[in-house]
């Protein structure tokens, strides 16, 4: 990017560059975000969902227009191209678009809340020499309610910044949370082996290295 000179917006994303990196952001779409939903003048949450709280296809609440939940669903997963901490909250919550309850709609409400404290937040890519590929893996252990499936998560780094992340529900139901581990492990290693191969290509190798814990 530092070769198309100096710009304001990417592929719809707000650039800011200087001479240590760029930072990448969605600041004004999450105000327009806000505002098209109104809830510019809600009060911010510090997290963008409950992490106690489990969701369900039939909870026994009201069901909501289902056009207005998919909108902001959909505005959601948009947001996820600079935003990493908000992936799974959209992930779960996409699960629900064809009858969103009430339940649904307030928990996609209180990720804009936390989106009104954090809307400054983007991606920084700073200049480094040492542009290592690093990645994490994770997962929860049935988490899904309705198929008692669990949810994989994974985020790679190339140096210092986060360039790929993903949160989805694993295909299989796992018997243990050993096999969801592993089943979120195999996602992730097939996302490096992807990754490596593009960075090959770009004349950046990779080099595979073990767990020092595993050797």
């Amino acid at each position: 990017m530092t070769d198309l000179g100096l710009m304001s917006y990417f592929l719809g994303l707000q650039v800011t560059q200087n001479g240590a990196g760029i930072f990448l952001s969605q600041e004004k779409y999450v105000t327009d975000l806000l505002m098209k939903f109104q809830m510019q003048d809600c009060n911010p949450v510090k997290t963008p969902v409950n992490t106690n709280q489990k969701f369900s296809l039939e909870d026994g609440e009201n069901k909501v227009d289902g056009h207005t939940y998919r909108s902001l669903i959909g505005s959601l997963l948009y947001l996820t191209n600079t935003r990493p901490d908000i992936m799974q909250a959209a992930s779960i919550l996409s699960r629900f678009m064809q009858k969103p309850s009430k339940i649904h709609y307030g928990a996609a409400r209180r990720v804009l809340r936390y989106l009104k404290g954090t809307s400054s937040y983007g991606l920084w890519y700073s200049n480094a020499n040492n542009l290592e590929l690093c990645g994490f893996s994770d997962s929860d252990w049935a988490g899904s309610l309705d198929d008692r499936k669990s949810t994989s998560g994974y985020v790679f780094h190339l140096g210092s910044s986060a360039i790929c992340w993903n949160s989805k529900k694993q295909p299989s139901t796992a018997l243990s949370s050993s096999e969801a581990e592993y089943i979120a492990v195999t996602s992730a290693a097939c996302q490096a082996i992807w990754l490596q191969r593009i960075l090959n290509d770009m004349k950046q190798k990779q080099e595979v290295l073990r767990n020092k814990d595993n050797m």
